[in-house]
């Protein structure tokens, strides 16, 4: 276990009972208190903190190792997460109306597949109240070293597919001053009828909408066939997309140890070990469709820096940590970024 972080898990994880989501809760109270601690946060950034530059779509990233999005859904303890090392924090995903997400419990572990399943639905509280957090915030550092803020945008459950552009934009319009770069999710299986988004025209008319101030980037599902990505990388490159992320959580169960087999019957997204190579698989297709002309967010099943290292290969610009940082810890952050720092050409 890397920087012993297996006792720290162990506790953990027998929170709430066992309770994934209420350990998740306690962990951003702490986080959050972290953040308003000048001291604390000067002695967490001293044991992870690495510098290994990165300039992507147009931004600079002290570190190419990043926070991907849902860990931090509304910005509670943002300061915290520079601190622990990331080169970079994604917020959300949000949307333009609050809501509450689906009914408890919608997140669960599965130990011995080093994985997680979330059905969360998107529950946030909403892109206005985002913007005022952010605006008392101030732009996010790490010392005196800026860190990047990317925003992840999704649909609001009420809003009719119909109207979804309309809904991304309201949500854009209140942040847009606010992020570094904007994320496009329309890839989260916990959003009924949120996936079509991905579909040649209505991803036009979303990208249409947005593309222009700010670099906006797509983030695509695990489950698509090569040719479905190849459309939606066409859309990206005609309408002006800054990039891709890849890859949000997968439908499948692929990959699971046999005792975690009574969970694989959850609904929701599975991410984590499972997804290691689709992720990369997905990666290497959009790097080689495009010949490096959308630059690529690697996420998906990043469990140590090995695996960061052949996502790096495979075409990624940057990494995005979630699962892996809930069964590793900041430690996984730290050696990823020195790895970076040691092979600068990867």
């Amino acid at each position: 276990m890397i920087d012993g972080y297996g006792l720290a898990r162990s506790a953990l994880f027998r929170i709430g009972g066992g309770d994934a989501e209420a350990a998740h809760e306690w962990t951003l109270r702490r986080l959050a208190a972290v953040s308003r601690n000048r001291v604390a946060l000067a002695a967490l950034r001293a044991r992870y903190g690495v510098t290994a530059p990165r300039r992507v779509f147009g931004v600079e990233f002290p570190n190419p190792v990043g926070l991907a999005a849902g860990m931090d859904k509304n910005g509670v303890a943002l300061p915290a997460w520079p601190a622990l090392g990331f080169g970079f924090v994604e917020v959300g995903t949000v949307t333009a109306h609050a809501q509450p997400g689906n009914p408890r419990p919608r997140l669960f572990r599965l130990r011995d597949s080093e994985a997680v399943i979330n059905r969360m639905g998107f529950n946030n509280a909403g892109a206005a109240a985002l913007a005022a957090r952010l605006a008392a915030l101030g732009p996010l550092a790490s010392g005196r070293t800026p860190v990047p803020l990317g925003i992840s945008l999704g649909k609001s459950k009420i809003t009719p597919l119909d109207e979804a552009v309309d809904d991304y934009l309201a949500s854009y319009k209140a942040l847009s001053g606010h992020g570094d770069y904007f994320a496009v999710n329309v890839s989260s299986p916990n959003t009924p009828g949120l996936r079509s988004l991905q579909d040649r025209d209505q991803l036009d008319a979303i990208l249409s909408a947005l593309v222009g101030e700010k670099p906006i980037l797509v983030k695509i599902a695990p489950d698509l066939t090569e040719p479905a990505i190849a459309e939606v990388l066409e859309v990206c490159l005609a309408r002006g997309a800054a990039g891709v992320i890849a890859t949000n959580t997968t439908l499948g169960r692929d990959g699971l140890a046999a005792a975690d087999a009574p969970r694989a019957a959850e609904a929701g997204g599975l991410s984590g070990r499972p997804l290691t190579e689709r992720a990369r698989s997905v990666v290497s297709f959009v790097h080689r469709q495009t010949g490096g002309a959308l630059p690529v967010i690697g996420v998906g099943g990043l469990l140590d820096p090995d695996d960061a290292a052949r996502m790096f290969d495979a075409g990624a610009a940057l990494v995005q940590l979630y699962t892996g940082f809930i069964y590793r810890g900041p430690a996984l952050v730290r050696a990823i970024a020195r790895q970076c720092r040691a092979a600068p050409s990867r």
